[in-house]
């Protein structure tokens, strides 16, 4: 087992805060992220990070900087090097998994090269499915010297209690946006979430980045139910941005929109951090698809029926 009080762990991401967390080494936090709200003891913690964008502007114009960042081969975030330098950490949390998500794994690299005081392990986490979040926290369980078993089986029962629940019942089928200027399809770990939920998941696959999604592919495609969650968002911002969908010529005629069965929800806080907290985003999905069957709570805290 560890000796907690001789690490000093910095998290550069929001769900390895989570994951560091739920392993009960929140003392042990010593820099985090400037995304990284949960627990809220944490907020309290240096920032070690800062953006390169303004995410107050519009959906559309987060996503042309971003396009433009990317072009000129520069990460969309800043690593503040003198606070690490001050912080001195034993390990440095980050991730390779997305690059307008949190900082790179190559930028990280470029900081720690540069310190003088201290040399940290990197922990790079890079997840795409389901069972990869659950091998993270147990990679990042054992790096740190704490059991994480207790953890994972606690969250894979909620998980089969949902599956067991559902399993007779019929599934509807479901589009996860996760942009909506332009449209972005919710990939990775989203249909996994949506079949768990009870749903048939549309137009985004397993384990595969979030792609950009043309008007008449979801007119086409019809889905039953249309979930809103923009990366990054919560759930006023995303109730916000999602009314540009409303000005499309073609949104009223689809059968999610008529039979009132479009949703918000807070992508930032559940989906899109992959971490503990998608076991919470599945039990989300199930009171959006099957409310006869769920109540946990979440209605009108972390989803509502758009408009």
């Amino acid at each position: 087992m560890s000796d907690k009080a001789n690490l000093k762990i910095v998290s550069l991401l929001p769900s390895a805060t989570e994951i560091i967390d739920c392993l009960g080494l929140t003392e042990a936090l010593v820099g985090r992220s400037h995304e990284c709200d949960y627990p809220n003891q944490v907020k309290d913690l240096p920032v070690c990070t800062e953006a390169r964008l303004d995410s107050s502007k519009k959906s559309g114009e987060i996503d042309a900087d971003v396009q433009s960042l990317m072009q000129e081969a520069l990460s969309i975030y800043k690593i503040k090097t003198e606070v690490l330098e001050r912080l001195q950490p034993t390990q440095i949390v980050t991730q390779d998994q997305c690059d307008v998500c949190a900082v790179n794994l190559p930028e990280v690299e470029r900081a720690i090269a540069k310190l003088i005081n201290s040399h940290p392990q990197v922990i790079s986490l890079q997840p795409n499915l389901l069972h990869q979040v659950w091998t993270d926290i147990e990679r990042v369980a054992q790096t740190l010297g704490v059991e994480a078993q207790p953890v994972l089986n606690k969250l894979q029962s909620r998980l089969d209690a949902i599956a067991n629940k559902i399993k007779d019942n019929e599934k509807p089928t479901v589009v996860a946006l996760e942009w909506t200027e332009p449209l972005m399809v919710a990939g990775n770990w989203i249909p996994e979430l949506i079949e768990i939920a009870g749903g048939k998941p549309l137009l985004s696959f397993k384990g595969e980045h979030s792609p950009y999604l043309f008007w008449e592919s979801l007119i086409e495609i019809e889905p039953e139910i249309i979930v809103i969650m923009p990366c990054g968002f919560d759930l006023k911002r995303t109730e916000k941005e999602s009314q540009v969908l409303t000005q499309h010529p073609g949104w009223k005629s689809l059968k999610a929109v008529k039979n009132g069965k479009v949703f918000v929800v807070d992508g930032n806080a559940y989906f899109n951090r992959p971490g503990p907290r998608l076991v919470d985003s599945a039990e989300i999905l199930a009171e959006i698809f099957h409310p006869q069957l769920f109540d946990f709570g979440h209605r009108g805290k972390s989803w509502k029926p758009f408009l």
